[in-house]
């Protein structure tokens, strides 16, 4: 398989001089193209800085990460905007949707920054991508009205728009009732069987779970991972008793 990503001796620090704080230590890592990983850590472990990091949305202090062959140091702002918009997707534990625009406006935003797409093709791809995340009919409602399973099935809409190599995703179930956890785990699930690649950041061992490798980090380190075979939706409760084993051995 192809590499999409690769971080080579990174380094991230925060602060100057006595207080200098140095989150990522030297982390080296590949992530292949259709892999579906978790990263795992207590607070402060340096999980969110490090998917920061793989996808430009933070520079790194020293070392080196390439994405799809380009090195992100060598980019310029507006390069690296470019490719953050139409090779990656974000979903956050809270959707950034804009009260004063609706549903499907929210969705075709930042799609709307590229000239070259015209704005029908756009709204075709975002009412497809509604109906296959299950909030088709949705588009004119206004987002104070939308429950937060839906909200989050919006931000995953968006985050698809430009049909991105990666999906990343920080804690993208953390602020949703169980129910609409799973529903949302399965349509990650689904985007990554149909070929594109995850990284989520979880504390969620039944998360973590349904992924196929995970990165478990202590002290801004990756600790160790271990590798799953693709979830079937049969074994569960086995794959989140090996997750739970590793986080009690390392202390998470």
């Amino acid at each position: 398989m192809k590499n999409i990503i690769t971080a080579q001796n990174i380094i991230k620090k925060f602060g100057v001089g006595d207080e200098e704080q140095v989150v990522l230590r030297d982390i080296s890592l590949t992530i292949q193209a259709g892999e579906f990983v978790a990263i795992m850590g207590p607070s402060g472990s340096g999980k969110s800085t490090l998917m920061h990091a793989l996808s430009g949305m933070d520079k790194v202090t020293e070392g080196q990460v390439t994405f799809d062959g380009k090195v992100l140091a060598l980019l310029k702002e507006n390069e690296l905007a470019d490719l953050r918009r139409n090779k990656m997707g974000f979903i956050f534990q809270q959707p950034t949707l804009l009260k004063n625009i609706n549903v499907l406006d929210n969705i075709i935003l930042p799609a709307m920054r590229d000239k070259r797409k015209h704005r029908s093709t756009i709204i075709k791809k975002a009412q497809e991508l509604m109906e296959r995340t299950g909030i088709s009919g949705l588009e004119k409602r206004d987002i104070t009205q939308m429950s937060g399973g839906q909200l989050q099935r919006a931000g995953i809409c968006r985050a698809l728009l430009s049909n991105p190599k990666v999906i990343f995703g920080d804690e993208p179930t953390g602020a949703l009732n169980s129910k609409s956890a799973k529903e949302i785990m399965n349509i990650i699930t689904q985007i990554n069987q149909n070929g594109t690649t995850v990284m989520l950041v979880t504390h969620d061992a039944q998360v973590a779970a349904k992924t196929e490798r995970i990165l478990f980090m202590r002290d801004g380190q990756i600790a160790t991972e271990m590798t799953l075979p693709r979830y079937n939706g049969q074994d569960l409760h086995e794959r989140i008793d090996k997750v739970t084993a590793i986080m009690k051995e390392l202390g998470i």
